[in-house]
Protein backbone atom coordinates (compact mmCIF):
# COMPACT_ATOMS: atom_id res chain seq x y z
CA UNK A 1 0.00 0.00 0.00
CA UNK A 2 2.48 1.89 0.47
CA UNK A 3 4.74 1.49 -2.39
CA UNK A 4 1.27 1.80 -4.78
CA UNK A 5 0.49 5.14 -2.67
CA UNK A 6 4.10 6.34 -3.39
CA UNK A 7 4.00 5.11 -7.42
CA UNK A 8 0.42 6.82 -7.66
CA UNK A 9 1.99 10.02 -5.67
CA UNK A 10 4.93 9.61 -8.44
CA UNK A 11 2.77 9.28 -11.07
CA UNK A 12 0.61 12.84 -9.45
CA UNK A 13 3.91 14.35 -9.13
CA UNK A 14 4.69 13.96 -13.09
CA UNK A 15 0.87 15.08 -14.13
CA UNK A 16 1.55 18.18 -11.96
CA UNK A 17 4.61 18.74 -13.54
CA UNK A 18 3.23 18.16 -17.18
CA UNK A 19 -0.06 20.13 -16.38
CA UNK A 20 2.56 23.19 -14.93
CA UNK A 21 5.07 23.06 -18.44
CA UNK A 22 1.71 22.59 -20.86
CA UNK A 23 0.31 25.63 -18.67
CA UNK A 24 3.41 27.78 -18.67
CA UNK A 25 4.39 27.19 -22.39
CA UNK A 26 0.30 28.80 -23.32
CA UNK A 27 1.01 31.42 -21.09
CA UNK A 28 4.61 31.98 -22.61
CA UNK A 29 2.85 31.77 -26.54
CA UNK A 30 -0.43 34.51 -24.88
CA UNK A 31 2.34 36.86 -24.26
CA UNK A 32 4.22 37.22 -27.89
CA UNK A 33 3.29 39.08 -31.10
CA UNK A 34 2.32 36.94 -34.04
CA UNK A 35 3.76 38.41 -37.40
CA UNK A 36 0.60 39.64 -38.49
CA UNK A 37 0.32 41.75 -35.52
CA UNK A 38 3.60 43.25 -36.07
CA UNK A 39 3.02 44.18 -39.39
CA UNK A 40 -0.27 46.22 -38.74
CA UNK A 41 1.63 48.00 -35.54
CA UNK A 42 4.60 48.53 -38.46
CA UNK A 43 2.13 49.81 -41.13
CA UNK A 44 -0.12 52.10 -38.08
CA UNK A 45 4.21 53.33 -37.12
CA UNK A 46 4.46 54.36 -40.77
CA UNK A 47 1.12 56.18 -41.43
CA UNK A 48 1.84 58.48 -38.16
CA UNK A 49 5.22 58.86 -39.38
CA UNK A 50 4.31 59.73 -42.71
CA UNK A 51 1.26 62.44 -41.38
CA UNK A 52 3.84 64.13 -39.26
CA UNK A 53 6.75 64.43 -41.91
CA UNK A 54 3.84 65.94 -43.71
CA UNK A 55 2.75 68.33 -41.44
CA UNK A 56 6.16 69.38 -40.61
CA UNK A 57 6.67 69.70 -44.91
CA UNK A 58 3.78 72.22 -44.88
CA UNK A 59 4.52 74.09 -42.26
CA UNK A 60 8.83 74.43 -43.39
CA UNK A 61 6.58 75.53 -46.70
CA UNK A 62 4.97 77.50 -45.14
CA UNK A 63 7.34 79.66 -43.44
CA UNK A 64 9.99 79.54 -46.59
CA UNK A 65 7.09 81.48 -48.28
CA UNK A 66 6.03 84.07 -45.07
CA UNK A 67 9.61 84.85 -45.43
CA UNK A 68 10.42 85.61 -48.79
CA UNK A 69 7.11 87.65 -49.19
CA UNK A 70 7.65 89.79 -46.19
CA UNK A 71 11.39 89.98 -47.88
CA UNK A 72 9.71 91.25 -51.40
CA UNK A 73 7.93 93.50 -49.20
CA UNK A 74 10.00 95.10 -47.95
CA UNK A 75 12.28 95.51 -50.78
CA UNK A 76 9.74 96.87 -52.93
CA UNK A 77 9.16 99.74 -49.70
CA UNK A 78 13.09 100.19 -50.15
CA UNK A 79 12.59 100.45 -53.96
CA UNK A 80 9.57 103.08 -53.60
CA UNK A 81 11.07 104.82 -51.34
CA UNK A 82 14.47 105.18 -53.81
CA UNK A 83 12.04 106.69 -56.31
CA UNK A 84 10.25 109.26 -54.30
CA UNK A 85 13.45 110.85 -52.22
CA UNK A 86 15.05 111.25 -55.49
CA UNK A 87 11.66 112.50 -57.15
CA UNK A 88 11.37 115.07 -54.80
CA UNK A 89 15.32 116.33 -55.12
CA UNK A 90 14.72 116.83 -58.95
CA UNK A 91 15.75 119.77 -60.64
CA UNK A 92 15.74 120.91 -63.71
CA UNK A 93 17.28 123.98 -65.83
CA UNK A 94 15.49 124.48 -69.38
CA UNK A 95 18.63 125.59 -71.13
CA UNK A 96 20.47 122.57 -70.16
CA UNK A 97 17.88 120.19 -71.21
CA UNK A 98 20.82 117.85 -72.01
CA UNK A 99 21.72 117.18 -68.62
CA UNK A 100 18.09 117.68 -67.18
CA UNK A 101 15.51 116.10 -69.40
CA UNK A 102 12.81 114.19 -67.88
CA UNK A 103 12.71 111.12 -69.38
CA UNK A 104 9.35 108.19 -68.92
CA UNK A 105 9.77 105.38 -71.29
CA UNK A 106 7.03 101.98 -70.78
CA UNK A 107 6.47 99.28 -72.89
CA UNK A 108 8.85 96.16 -72.35
CA UNK A 109 12.26 97.79 -70.90
CA UNK A 110 10.08 100.86 -68.66
CA UNK A 111 12.91 103.41 -68.03
CA UNK A 112 12.80 106.76 -65.91
CA UNK A 113 15.26 109.56 -66.08
CA UNK A 114 16.06 112.63 -64.59
CA UNK A 115 18.79 114.60 -62.24
CA UNK A 116 18.13 115.16 -59.03
CA UNK A 117 20.40 116.67 -56.18
CA UNK A 118 20.55 113.86 -53.59
CA UNK A 119 21.06 114.00 -49.83
CA UNK A 120 24.03 112.57 -48.19
CA UNK A 121 21.99 109.52 -47.39
CA UNK A 122 21.34 108.54 -50.76
CA UNK A 123 22.40 104.87 -51.89
CA UNK A 124 25.56 104.67 -53.24
CA UNK A 125 26.52 108.51 -52.52
CA UNK A 126 29.97 107.61 -51.06
CA UNK A 127 31.28 106.12 -54.53
CA UNK A 128 30.64 109.83 -56.05
CA UNK A 129 32.85 112.22 -54.30
CA UNK A 130 30.54 114.61 -53.06
CA UNK A 131 28.83 115.02 -56.49
CA UNK A 132 25.29 115.48 -55.19
CA UNK A 133 23.75 116.26 -58.61
CA UNK A 134 23.78 113.33 -60.66
CA UNK A 135 21.77 111.73 -63.56
CA UNK A 136 19.23 108.87 -62.36
CA UNK A 137 18.49 105.97 -64.72
CA UNK A 138 15.55 103.58 -63.02
CA UNK A 139 15.30 100.32 -65.51
CA UNK A 140 14.30 96.55 -65.89
CA UNK A 141 16.98 94.34 -67.03
CA UNK A 142 17.18 90.53 -66.93
CA UNK A 143 19.02 89.21 -63.57
CA UNK A 144 21.27 86.51 -63.15
CA UNK A 145 18.38 84.05 -62.25
CA UNK A 146 16.26 84.52 -65.53
CA UNK A 147 14.16 86.95 -63.83
CA UNK A 148 13.72 90.61 -64.15
CA UNK A 149 15.42 93.20 -61.65
CA UNK A 150 14.49 96.84 -61.34
CA UNK A 151 18.07 98.57 -61.19
CA UNK A 152 19.22 102.33 -60.65
CA UNK A 153 22.27 103.42 -62.17
CA UNK A 154 23.55 107.25 -61.43
CA UNK A 155 25.87 109.48 -62.80
CA UNK A 156 27.32 113.16 -61.55
CA UNK A 157 26.50 115.74 -63.97
CA UNK A 158 28.68 116.79 -66.71
CA UNK A 159 30.59 113.51 -66.20
CA UNK A 160 30.50 110.03 -67.94
CA UNK A 161 29.45 107.23 -66.61
CA UNK A 162 32.43 104.71 -65.03
CA UNK A 163 33.01 101.46 -66.26
CA UNK A 164 32.23 99.79 -62.69
CA UNK A 165 28.30 101.62 -62.38
CA UNK A 166 27.56 100.61 -65.98
CA UNK A 167 28.26 97.20 -65.21
CA UNK A 168 27.00 96.73 -62.00
CA UNK A 169 24.26 99.25 -61.20
CA UNK A 170 22.25 99.29 -57.67
CA UNK A 171 19.81 96.18 -57.46
CA UNK A 172 16.48 97.90 -55.84
CA UNK A 173 14.15 94.81 -56.32
CA UNK A 174 14.27 91.65 -58.14
CA UNK A 175 11.93 89.50 -59.62
CA UNK A 176 9.66 92.33 -61.07
CA UNK A 177 6.47 91.72 -62.71
CA UNK A 178 5.53 95.29 -63.45
CA UNK A 179 7.16 98.97 -63.31
CA UNK A 180 5.09 101.74 -65.20
CA UNK A 181 5.51 105.43 -64.82
CA UNK A 182 2.69 107.65 -65.76
CA UNK A 183 2.72 110.98 -65.50
CA UNK A 184 -0.27 114.01 -64.62
CA UNK A 185 -1.02 115.65 -68.17
CA UNK A 186 -2.72 119.07 -67.27
CA UNK A 187 -3.96 119.87 -70.79
CA UNK A 188 -5.93 115.98 -71.30
CA UNK A 189 -6.73 116.17 -66.95
CA UNK A 190 -5.42 112.54 -67.29
CA UNK A 191 -2.30 109.71 -66.19
CA UNK A 192 -0.48 109.41 -69.66
CA UNK A 193 2.02 106.76 -70.19
CA UNK A 194 4.12 109.10 -72.24
CA UNK A 195 5.71 112.06 -71.39
CA UNK A 196 6.42 114.35 -74.55
CA UNK A 197 7.41 117.25 -73.04
CA UNK A 198 10.91 116.66 -71.96
CA UNK A 199 12.09 119.90 -71.32
CA UNK A 200 9.20 120.35 -68.79
CA UNK A 201 8.96 118.15 -65.07
CA UNK A 202 5.04 117.02 -64.56
CA UNK A 203 3.09 117.96 -61.42
CA UNK A 204 2.68 114.33 -60.15
CA UNK A 205 3.82 110.85 -60.68
CA UNK A 206 2.22 107.22 -60.83
CA UNK A 207 4.55 104.58 -60.00
CA UNK A 208 3.22 100.86 -60.24
CA UNK A 209 5.55 97.98 -58.75
CA UNK A 210 4.65 94.21 -58.81
CA UNK A 211 6.77 91.49 -57.12
CA UNK A 212 6.99 87.86 -57.15
CA UNK A 213 4.30 85.62 -57.96
CA UNK A 214 5.55 83.20 -60.32
CA UNK A 215 2.55 80.23 -60.40
CA UNK A 216 5.09 77.52 -61.12
CA UNK A 217 7.36 77.16 -58.65
CA UNK A 218 7.15 75.08 -55.66
CA UNK A 219 7.44 77.40 -52.57
CA UNK A 220 5.92 80.47 -55.07
CA UNK A 221 5.21 83.63 -53.56
CA UNK A 222 2.09 85.52 -53.70
CA UNK A 223 2.39 88.49 -56.53
CA UNK A 224 2.57 92.02 -54.43
CA UNK A 225 1.55 94.93 -55.96
CA UNK A 226 1.55 98.51 -54.94
CA UNK A 227 0.38 102.31 -56.80
CA UNK A 228 1.96 105.41 -55.32
CA UNK A 229 0.66 108.95 -56.65
CA UNK A 230 4.44 111.24 -55.68
CA UNK A 231 3.64 114.91 -56.05
CA UNK A 232 7.03 116.77 -57.31
CA UNK A 233 7.75 119.41 -55.67
CA UNK A 234 9.70 121.07 -57.99
CA UNK A 235 9.09 123.22 -61.44
CA UNK A 236 11.72 123.29 -64.30
CA UNK A 237 14.03 126.57 -64.15
CA UNK A 238 13.25 128.96 -67.05
CA UNK A 239 16.48 129.80 -69.44
CA UNK A 240 15.88 133.75 -68.62
CA UNK A 241 16.16 132.74 -64.64
CA UNK A 242 19.26 130.26 -65.09
CA UNK A 243 21.79 133.42 -66.25
CA UNK A 244 24.11 130.50 -68.37
CA UNK A 245 24.70 128.39 -65.30
CA UNK A 246 23.62 124.61 -64.78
Amino acid sequence: MKVTSDKWQVAGDKKNAALSCHVSHVTCHSLAFTLVEMMVAIAIFSIVIAAIYSTWTLILRASQVGQSTAAQAQRQRIALRTIEGSLTCIQSFQASMKYYGFVVQNGDRPELIFTARLPDVFPRNGRFGGFNLRRLDFTLEPGPDSETDLVLRQTPVLMDMDADERQTPLVLARDVKKFTVECWDPRAMDWVDEWDTTNSIPAMVRLSLALGGSPGAANATPALAITRVIAIPSVTLPSILQNGHL
